[in-house]
């Protein structure tokens, strides 16, 4: 590909040698991490080998720390080349909403939040709170967040489902275990779909005080935004930011990520319907379940993925289900 910018005629067609010029550095991007980690392995192998030669143990002791970190750096990268989707690049919105449950559940889907928030953050991602409800004793009752970072949609895309919690609950009196229930869906976001258009006609919107913290501002000028999309009963909020055109701006971005999903799972059943395919029935009522008594343990009922330190996986542990989920989804692609 170098060899063809450099021809005379490169830049005849201007277009054509951005788009050439764009691949390029997208390419450069991918193997310049692969570069890096060659680079480090044959470093590891020197100090490896004058380690042995000089009998160092503390010498010996960093190659290993070393070797562990190219390890895990290896690993990432592996699962980044099962990252070819066309929007997994891409900036992920994530959406909880509290299920069955009562304040039980509301509790369990801040827990989510927060466990999302510590896997971002622990990966270098930013994460910014769009919209949030809070529950009317304890929890949220919904949240949509803006998780920025490169593969942010890739990685988070098998999270979608529901999740069920297992424990003895806290605000039960009686010390009873309790299941409780909370839907998280994850979106690409999408700045300029192609072949999306949406008309101000098709648009109803409504502007209301924002309920959550936020400073003076709070209750005192209807900055939050609501739009409905008519056509398909879409509806998106946001009021986390603090003048109208801040919400009205961030909710049309969130309206045309559920709308390109929208048209992406509508041709996928209309290929399943060509097909005569059907729905996986594996994909039930809960996706995954995290139980906090009687034991502790994470099961993947789509992978069977289990981690035995569930406290772990709340925190932000959530490596082994994302990767084992685009495992299983290439496997399936190449079959």
């Amino acid at each position: 590909m170098e060899a063809s910018v450099a021809a005379p005629d490169f830049w005849s067609k201007p277009q054509q040698a951005q788009e050439t010029l764009q691949r390029l550095a997208a390419l450069k991007d991918l193997l310049q991490p692969w570069r890096s980690l060659s680079q480090r392995a044959s470093a590891l192998e020197d100090l490896l080998q004058l380690a042995l030669s000089e009998k160092d143990e503390s010498l010996a002791r960093e190659a290993e720390g070393e070797a562990a970190e190219l390890e895990a750096e290896f690993e990432r990268l592996q699962t980044e080349t099962l990252l070819s989707g066309l929007y997994d690049r891409h900036n992920a919105l994530l959406t909880i909403n509290s299920g069955a449950g009562g304040t039980d559940a509301q509790d369990w889907a801040e827990m989510l939040l927060r466990m999302y928030t510590r896997w971002a953050t622990g990966h270098g991602m930013e994460v910014r709170i769009l919209d949030r409800t809070v529950g009317e004793e304890a929890g949220i009752a919904s949240a949509t967040a803006e998780i920025r970072g490169p593969y942010a949609y890739g990685y988070l895309q098998g999270e979608n489902g529901i999740h069920r919690l297992v424990r003895i609950s806290p605000f039960d009196a009686n010390r009873r275990r309790h299941t409780s229930f909370a839907s998280v869906e994850v979106l690409p976001e999408i700045e300029e779909p192609k072949e999306l258009e949406i008309t101000p006609d098709d648009l109803h919107i409504d502007t209301f005080r924002s309920s959550g913290a936020g400073g003076q501002h709070v209750n005192k000028t209807d900055s939050a935004v609501r739009i409905t999309h008519l056509s398909t009963g879409i509806v998106v909020q946001c009021q986390n930011e603090r003048s109208q055109h801040q919400n009205r701006e961030v909710a049309m971005r969130i309206l045309r990520s559920r709308l390109a999903d929208l048209q992406r799972r509508q041709r996928e059943q209309q290929l399943a319907q060509l097909r005569g395919e059907h729905p996986d029935i594996s994909w039930g009522n809960q996706m995954r379940s995290y139980f906090l008594q009687p034991y502790t343990v994470v099961k993947d009922h789509r992978t069977q993925v289990e981690v035995g330190d569930a406290h772990g996986v709340l925190e932000g542990a959530l490596d082994p289900f994302l990767q084992a989920y685009l495992r299983q989804k290439a496997a399936r692609r190449d079959h």
